[in-house]
């Protein structure tokens, strides 16, 4: 873009040594300053060079070698400068979408102590040529292309700011997704081990608080070595998804569901007393053993064991984890296929 800009001053420059308001040699000169200058930083760029450097733009080097550029052709094409001062308005408003603060500040002084030095130390008449009415058309293409450029680092930094949204929205997307996947269970769905334990303390710290019944439940699926032995390891996920769908389908917004390791779940019933719990469980027990298991292999059934336990007063989620996994046990003991209450 900046390669094209020089391109288009070095035109109108062509329009003015056509009409003789400028020597032949000005816009040759100033195309092959401009071009040779791009040139450089494209192979920087290239070579990695400007990589080592803590602004890989070269903000700084680029406005100042264009800064130096355009002073000093308005240095010797006076008869015109006044474009090559009006397209520093382009150069600055280009740099400044890309610069910091600081770099926008030596930028900033470089430009007005090289502006300083031309008007206060020189007698150089810089000027809009209007003499005839060539000259006069010409010197309004430089207005209306410069302002033209303007609007156009006007709607390249509309363009920035809208990625740099697409790019936030997509950065939080991912965010949550990665927030997700750190909670949640990949093969299931349900909270994994780490989150489901945490969500354990904190209704149990709760409950502790309100004197709220609180009961949780360890849930088994039974034979489930036998599934995957008989049926394969592919099948044995779909089931264990399946399962997991099922208990989603079947539970409270308010209950937590989380695998508790390989086929065994942790369910936490919040404002549950241990006999309603029993009772909740049950059901999704009958639930799971009337599902239609054949569907993923011929002869398959699957039936849950759990162990139920109610909170006691002043207990640690250890001591409660301990009796919900002796009544699973004694689940197991009497047959499975059944619910057991601590």
């Amino acid at each position: 873009m900046t390669g094209v800009s020089y391109i288009i001053d070095g035109m109108l420059l062509l329009i003015y040594a056509y009409i003789g308001t400028v020597s032949a040699t000005i816009p040759v000169a100033f195309m092959a300053c401009g071009l040779c200058s791009v040139a450089a930083y494209i192979a920087l760029s290239e070579f990695n060079i400007n990589d080592r450097f803590n602004d890989h733009y070269l903000i700084v080097q680029q406005s100042s070698v264009s800064l130096a550029i355009l002073l000093g052709f308005a240095y010797f094409a006076p008869q015109v400068g006044f474009m090559f001062l009006c397209t520093l308005f382009i150069v600055y408003g280009f740099s400044s979408l890309r610069a910091t603060p600081r770099q926008i500040a030596v930028s900033w002084t470089m430009a007005a102590v090289g502006v300083a030095a031309l008007f206060l130390t020189t007698d150089k008449p810089i000027s809009i040529p209007v003499g005839t009415p060539i000259e006069r058309f010409t010197s309004m293409l430089v207005f209306i292309l410069i302002l033209g450029r303007c609007m156009f680092i006007g709607i390249f930094s509309s363009s920035l700011r809208a990625s740099l949204y697409k790019s936030g929205q997509q950065l939080k997307e991912a965010y949550k997704r990665i927030e997700e996947l750190a909670e949640l269970d990949e093969l299931t769905g349900s909270f994994n081990r780490r989150c489901i334990m945490k969500l354990l303390d904190d209704e149990i710290a709760r409950a502790h608080r309100s004197g709220a019944p609180c009961s949780v439940a360890l849930i088994d699926l039974d034979w489930f070595k036998r599934i995957n032995d008989t049926f394969g390891h592919p099948t044995g996920d779909e089931v264990l998804r399946t399962f997991a769908i099922t208990v989603f389908a079947n539970i409270r917004a308010v209950d937590k569901f989380g695998r508790y390791g390989g086929e065994e779940f942790l369910l936490i019933l919040p404002d549950t007393a241990d006999g309603a719990a029993e009772q909740s469980l049950d059901r999704l027990r009958a639930i799971i053993a009337e599902l239609d298991w054949s569907a993923f292999s011929p002869g398959m059934s699957v039936t849950i064991s759990a162990g139920v336990a109610m909170l006691k007063p002043d207990e640690t989620p250890d001591t409660i984890l301990a009796r919900a996994d002796s009544a699973l046990y004694a689940a197991k003991e009497r047959g499975r296929n059944r619910i057991a209450r601590a």
